[in-house]
């Protein structure tokens, strides 16, 4: 049984951060376009900050037992 891959596939990673450069450089891309563009990058970046603090989401649980 192989392992099941842990953290951020790279191929996503890279296809946002090169739709990201390319969106920003076009000059006809829309303004909602280059916010939903950041959105996805500021999303991928939270879920990487989520992923990298092994206490992140332990308050929910200090808050239940007290």
């Amino acid at each position: 049984m192989a392992k099941k891959q842990t953290g951020i596939n790279p191929d996503l990673e890279r296809a946002i951060s090169d739709l990201l450069a390319e969106t920003m450089k076009d000059s006809t891309a829309s303004l909602t376009d280059k916010m939903k563009v950041i959105d996805r990058a500021l999303n991928l970046e939270k879920i990487r900050q989520k992923l990298n603090d092994d206490a992140w989401g332990a308050a929910f649980v200090d808050e239940l037992e007290e």
